[in-house]
């Protein structure tokens, strides 16, 4: 059985991609969830912690699809380029509206700088970031950690970029193009 907190961030979620969390009220929230309008504050006491746990839940949900891919992947290169097919996973959702790239850059560019929402899109952004890293250190092109991290930043750019391009379009091209590019560059790094 579905609880109530679960169908309201389950209709936040779809509300806050598709339309925005600033363009969207808690009334449509609990309409589209179908519960009462008190069910949304006995599971979280605000709007702002409502869109905590929208942020943790999409944090939670791409950390699953990388995990997903990374069991598949057999050697260090495989498991960064996971972190793409991941990206790209979460791209091919039968989004309502279509594909409007990272939920969580789109939830972060909301948000004034030094906020916890903002803070917590950053944090997983770093984890991204980290995750590559680590693989890296296992890769026989890369020298030390210093230059895992440094290869790691670059493909996280190529990464954000690429996600953002594929937000603007609608499509996850973009994504496959940037996994295109960083499989050769980890092949001449």
């Amino acid at each position: 059985m579905t609880t109530a907190r679960e169908k309201l961030l389950s209709a936040a979620e779809e509300r806050f991609y598709n339309n925005g969390i600033n363009a969207t009220g808690i009334d449509s929230i609990t309409t589209d969830a179908g519960v009462a309008k008190k069910s949304l504050y006995n599971n979280f006491s605000s709007k702002a912690a409502l869109v905590d746990a929208y942020i943790e839940q999409r944090h939670q949900e791409w950390l699953s699809l990388y995990r997903a891919r990374e069991a598949q992947a057999a050697s260090a290169m495989e498991k960064v380029l996971a972190v793409f097919d991941a990206y790209i996973d979460h791209a091919m959702y039968n989004y309502a509206n279509g594909f409007r790239g990272c939920g969580l850059l789109n939830a972060a560019a909301e948000f004034p700088a030094g906020s916890p929402a903002l803070e917590a899109v950053k944090e997983h952004k770093q984890e991204v970031e980290a995750i590559i890293a680590h693989h890296l250190l296992a890769a026989p092109t890369i020298e030390d950690s210093d230059h895992a991290q440094q290869v790691a930043e670059h493909l996280s750019f190529l990464l954000e970029g690429a996600v953002a391009r594929a937000g603007l379009e609608g499509t996850p091209q973009r994504l496959h193009n940037a996994r295109t590019i960083a499989a050769r560059m980890l092949n001449a790094s």
